[in-house]
């Protein structure tokens, strides 16, 4: 049976490899734009499958239905309030970066303000990937393959600590060959293809998920799921829970937009774009799909509790051991192949963005000013060596955590919001000067920073919930970067010119689609509600 398993999943990782490399073995890697931006080729299929296993790894499918299994289907709130995000990506944040033909986040920031800027940004997001989200999609990616192969039995090796750092630099290794020596385009064209895979391993969690609970079929398991634990499917979250319904105006939101419009490792691939139109298709298709993301990323913890609760299991290893429990072992196979490819997915995306960041904003522009197309492209090889040598070492080191999921998004605060505040102002104002935007970033890290380790303040975000906590870091430093424009405005208003790089034509089904996804939310919140959740 092991042999089955493990036969079933080197099969499937080796024929991803296989492909991948056959579909893009003439690509150009010797320019920035080749192996940064896919040579700015990305079809919407390519990208809204590259967007959605970028987001869709381990920290989603493990930290999240852990979090489903404590709290039930009000943490949908992550999956389907993105879908509205993506729609402000492709209405109002697209457009503006096709048009300025950046390769990264600080570009834009650096053509908005100043360089100044720009290498703050890039400081931050290189930290921020480097001790945050590396580690936590190597850590969570490590966890929950022990889970669905039993490591232990499988190697024989009782230590967990000795099975999570063996698998943690497993698959960093493995993820570090596509992003360094791939490019964006491999690390899209191999997203897309697992895509399909994570997506059909999803469904067949579900699908035998609701057969251990109910083998009568998949109406007769929910009428029960539903039965047994109605508090489960209330799509408002109470005060005691992990996303209170009043979260979702204030941090929640906030978190999803910066995510899904300004976060560097998620919207590269559609900086790549082949045009405004192909841009747009790819992020709405992947906003469809967001919205139907919780039958895979939420229905499995709440099956996972009804299955295992009387167990004592820890939320974070449900996923993994409902797999482990449901799967035959010839599917177990496939979809730790299908893990596999969504963990490299998440590493290679956010060590491909690192290396961009490295070789485009500190590389060029600080060190060597002079240097040509190999060695800026070497640079990135070499640092993103270094980086994922750095998030291997510290991914074991997350053990421990009482919630995965809910570390990432704390930690997130720290760089979302700042950077999502200046990029705002940016786009909104044409008078606020660099200055405004360098006192946002330094004063909303820190102010963050402190908030969250100094016990004298930690003690106030609290008792206010930390991510309310973040929209009033928000608010505050937009109301203090206007301030500032008022008193020391731009001698001239900023001109957002065009670069000619693609063309900027809108796709004429994005509004009525993307109004159409902000409706089919409203309607889910709405189905799912229970207001009487708010008294307790």
């Amino acid at each position: 049976m092991i042999f089955l398993t493990i036969s079933s999943f080197v099969f499937f990782t080796a024929l991803v490899g296989v492909i991948t490399w056959f579909l893009t073995r003439g690509d150009d890697h010797s320019s920035s734009d080749g192996y940064f931006l896919a040579g700015r080729s990305l079809t919407g299929g390519y990208i809204a499958g590259s967007l959605m296993l970028t987001n869709l790894s381990t920290e989603q499918l493990v930290g999240l239905n852990g979090a489903a299994f404590a709290d039930g289907i009000c943490v949908m709130a992550w999956e389907v309030i993105a879908a509205v995000s993506l729609v402000v990506m492709a209405l109002f944040f697209l457009p503006r970066y096709l048009k300025s033909g950046i390769a990264t986040v600080p570009q834009f920031l650096e053509n908005r303000f100043d360089a100044g800027t720009r290498t703050i940004t890039t400081m931050i997001f290189i930290f921020a990937y480097a001790v945050i989200l590396l580690p936590i999609i190597l850590y969570t990616g490590a966890t929950g393959l022990s889970g669905i192969l039993n490591m232990s039995d499988l190697t024989g090796i009782q230590s967990h600590t000795i099975i999570l750092w063996g698998t943690v630099w497993l698959i960093g290794i493995i993820g570090s060959i596509y992003a360094i020596f791939g490019g964006l385009r491999t690390v899209a064209v191999s997203d897309t293809i697992n895509g399909f895979g994570l997506l059909v391993g999803g469904v067949l969690i579900v699908y035998f998920g609701l057969q251990a609970v109910n083998s009568d079929g998949m109406v007769a398991a929910l009428s029960e799921l539903k039965s047994a634990h109605p508090e489960k499917f209330n799509s408002i979250g109470g005060t005691k829970q992990s996303v209170p319904f009043s979260t979702l105006f204030t941090g929640v939101l906030l978190l999803n937009l910066f995510y899904w419009t300004t976060n560097q490792q998620i919207i590269q691939r559609t900086f790549g774009a082949s045009s405004l139109a192909e841009g747009q298709k790819g992020v709405l298709y992947a906003g469809m799909l967001k919205v139907l993301a919780p039958l895979i990323l939420v229905l499995p913890g709440i099956i996972a509790f009804h299955l295992y609760s009387a167990d004592g299991l820890r939320k974070d290893h449900a996923y993994g051991h409902l797999v482990q429990d449901v799967l035959p072992a010839p599917l177990a196979g496939f979809f730790a192949a299908v893990m596999v490819g969504a963990i490299l997915s998440s590493f290679n995306s956010a060590l491909n963005s690192t290396a961009t960041l490295f070789s485009l904003g500190v590389y060029r522009d600080m060190i060597n000013p002079t240097a040509d197309q190999k060695q800026v492209i070497r640079s990135g090889k070499i640092f993103g060596c270094v980086i994922a040598v750095t998030s291997m070492t510290v991914a074991p080191m997350l053990a421990g955590q009482d919630s995965i999921f809910g570390y990432l998004q704390k930690m997130n605060g720290l760089y979302f919001i700042p950077i999502f505040s200046v990029m705002l102002v940016g786009m909104l104002t044409k008078r606020v000067p660099a200055v405004a935007a360098k006192v946002g970033l330094i004063v909303g890290f820190s102010a963050i920073a402190l908030g969250y380790f100094v016990p004298a303040l930690s003690s106030y975000v609290n008792s206010m919930h930390e991510f309310h906590f973040l929209g009033l870091v928000f608010v505050s430093l937009i109301v203090l970067m206007l301030v500032i424009g008022q008193l020391s405005p731009r001698e001239m208003e900023w001109e957002h010119r065009y670069s000619g790089d693609v063309d900027l034509t809108a796709w004429p089904l994005a509004w009525p689609l993307g109004i159409g996804l902000v409706a089919f939310v409203l309607a889910v919140y709405l189905w799912f509600a229970d207001l009487s959740v708010l008294n307790g």
